[in-house]
């Protein structure tokens, strides 16, 4: 069988940065294969040298069996090959049909004028395809993050790839809408398209793959079949060493000062008479199901988003947060799903990143930046936090999604809140790093801060919370503590839609009210 995709030797270069050495990829068709590393690994790279976003140095790509040159992303598309990023790459202000059909819109009779009609029967019979209910005509800066990569995936489809690359596909999805994708991945396999399928997610891969390539550093490790492989084996191959996995140690908080309180915010239906507190030093996890409410929390209590009432009371005093600047001030910092749309300046360096929340500390006269001060800061937390960029003075969209999920970190420790509501921590990021993610999040609390960790990983929940809040359609459903708490417990409170009376929650729970 010729394979879809041959890739042999394959070098490339950023400023200051190898990426790849010698590179090495295979795609049969009819194939899922997964592509894994650690955050830097460099698997992006590779296939955004396929897709023709960026251009190889050294090396060679067959496609078929021919070698090809794939100048630009437009080259690709002409070879039938279609890649899915892990950043969202949309514009808001277009409809989900033209977002998908961008640059190749049908046109009327006289051929000036876009045949919006039938633009949105192309798109809504993928949609019908991929079984999502969504309208083309919804504008995509009003979908969720979830509604968002459908449509991403949806782009991807239109072009009837026969090479489909899947860059953390799933990474907003929840378990319905990951099923579907998958059935789709199914479909498409039978059909004979190649799938390239990059994710951290291990009970995916041995799910859906069926060859898994590794990479580190940039490095070709090895190709193994991913039903006879362990997943103890490939994560060895990816870091280089085990990785342990343990459970956070609860403290007792009892006696801790309550450093932030909210009774009953409410904010149409996403948010409704929802109150807890949290304790200096804690970690308060936040599980739910996609549309639980849980981010519409967070960004109301840190002034991005407006409420209809409630109350927030910040160590002992009610305050009123309008703006996010009224929350950093007060010593609130969020962390948001969406890194690249809401977290970072992609386009500034990392060291401009990490100051950004407290610039005005490195203003002289409030005009002259005291240049030497801010790049001291920058180091010293790339150093602290593991950050791999080749200097400070890099721009933040060269790095690896993970290494950009650490900026975020570092900025808001730089500006030293003491609340921090870290959404989604670890989405997009690999096993190795998620670690330095855990030990870092048990750090901060072990230093008094306070922290929110909304995941809609379960497993993670379990592992790091000092105690649980669920939410399901904008309340909240129930507290746990975090001994003794399963998985079981979190989706019994998760999907329970109907409201209870306190009595009963404590009843469901088991715990007294807070």
């Amino acid at each position: 069988m010729t394979p879809l995709v041959t890739i042999r030797d394959l070098d490339k270069s950023f400023p200051g940065v190898k990426a790849l050495r010698k590179a090495r990829f295979e795609l049969l068709p009819g194939e899922v294969h997964a592509l894994m590393g650690e955050n830097g690994a460099g698997k992006s790279t590779l296939m955004k040298v396929l897709a023709g976003i960026y251009q190889k140095d050294g090396g060679e790509v067959l496609i078929d069996g021919k070698p090809v040159d794939i100048a630009s992303p437009r080259a690709a598309q002409d070879l039938g090959i279609g890649i899915i990023h892990q950043e969202l790459n949309l514009m808001n202000e277009l409809t989900a049909a033209q977002n998908i059909y961008i640059g190749r819109e049908p046109r009327r009779a006289m051929g000036f004028l876009v045949d919006e009609g039938a633009l949105n029967r192309a798109t809504a019979e993928i949609f019908s395809r991929m079984n999502l209910a969504l309208d083309p005509r919804a504008e995509v800066g009003d979908l969720t993050v979830a509604m968002q990569q459908m449509v991403e995936i949806a782009k991807a489809l239109s072009f009837r790839s026969k090479v489909l690359i899947m860059d953390e596909p799933t990474a907003a999805l929840n378990k319905a809408e990951i099923a579907e994708l998958f059935g789709i991945i199914r479909q498409l396999k039978a059909e004979g398209v190649g799938i390239v399928y990059i994710s951290h997610k291990m009970d995916e891969l041995k799910e859906i793959s069926d060859r898994v390539t590794v990479m580190r550093d940039g490095e070709y490790v090895g190709t193994v079949p991913t039903e006879s492989t362990s997943v103890d084996t490939i994560i060895s191959m990816m870091v280089g060493r085990s990785i342990t996995e343990t459970k956070t140690d609860v403290p007792d908080l009892s006696s801790h000062d309550v450093v932030l309180e909210v009774r009953n915010l409410r904010r149409s239906n996403a948010i409704q008479d929802v109150s807890f507190k949290l304790r200096k030093g804690e970690i308060l996890g936040f599980a739910g199901l996609m549309g639980a409410g849980r981010t519409e929390v967070a960004r109301a209590i840190f002034g991005a988003d407006p409420l209809d009432g409630g109350d927030i009371i910040v160590k002992g005093q009610p305050v009123t947060i309008r703006s996010p600047k009224d929350a950093v001030r007060l010593g609130i910092g969020y962390l948001s799903e969406d890194r690249k749309r809401f977290g970072l300046a992609t386009g500034m360096d990392v060291a401009a990143n990490i100051v950004m929340p407290c610039l005005s500390k490195f203003l002289s006269l409030n005009m002259i930046l005291k240049t030497r001060a801010i790049r001291e800061t920058a180091r010293s937390y790339i150093k602290q936090l593991r950050i791999k960029t080749p200097s400070d003075a890099q721009e933040v969209r060269f790095l690896s999604g993970g290494n950009q999920q650490k900026i975020v970190i570092a900025k808001w420790l730089a500006r030293d809140c003491e609340i921090l509501f870290f959404d989604e921590p670890t989405r997009g990021i690999d096993v190795g790093a998620k670690n330095e993610i855990y030990k870092l999040l048990n750090t901060l609390a072990a230093q008094g801060r306070a922290i929110v960790m909304i995941s809609s990983e379960l497993p993670e929940i379990l592992r790091m919370s000092h105690r649980i809040a669920v939410m399901c359609e904008g309340r909240l459903t129930g507290e746990l503590p975090a001994d003794g708490a399963t998985q079981e417990d979190i989706m019994r409170l998760a999907t329970q839609r109907h409201s209870l009376t306190a009595e009963s929650l404590n009843a469901a729970t088991g715990e007294a009210t807070t």
